[in-house]
């Protein structure tokens, strides 16, 4: 009999990753745990503006179309419940329900009380060193839903 072969890339797949959520939220609680808030938003910020470093390029040169392209594209990845909405300068993403905490209440996962520092702390984060500022209103413990809200700074 002869072998059979089986090609597979990894592009071949479908790109979900959302057991990472719940390994995030456990970091989280650790670093909430040990060391503090604090440490649990120097660590996100840190993160974010080392992995998005191209995003915040994106964002200086581009404005905000480049932070609603890239929300656009991840909560479409993610099965977001949100609505993205640019006008006048003013980004605004109304998530209904967060897929990260929906995924993780879903299968019974523990949910970090500093996990909306995922967006908060990163928003900012993204926003640092640019025209813009964010801020993050109206976030509900159940759901994981928020509004998050992208302007420019005050001249």
């Amino acid at each position: 009999m002869g072998k059979k072969v089986m090609n597979r890339k990894a592009s071949d797949n479908e790109y979900l990753h959302k057991d990472f959520h719940g390994a995030l939220s456990c970091a989280i609680e650790y670093l909430h745990k040990n060391y503090g808030e604090e440490a649990v938003r120097e660590y996100l910020k840190k993160f974010a503006l080392t992995y998005y470093a191209p995003l915040i390029n994106d964002l200086k040169e581009r404005g905000l179309i480049a932070l609603k392209e890239h929300f656009e594209k991840i909560y479409r990845i993610e099965g977001g419940d949100v609505e993205i909405s640019l006008k006048d300068n003013e980004l605004t993403i109304n998530v209904y329900k967060c897929p990260a905490v929906t995924y993780l209440r879903e299968n019974n996962r523990p949910v970090a009380p500093l996990f909306y520092e995922t967006a908060r702390t990163v928003n900012d984060a993204l926003c640092e060193g640019t025209l813009f500022k964010a801020e993050f209103l109206d976030y509900n413990d159940t759901t994981g839903g928020c509004i998050q809200k992208f302007t420019r700074r005050d001249a």
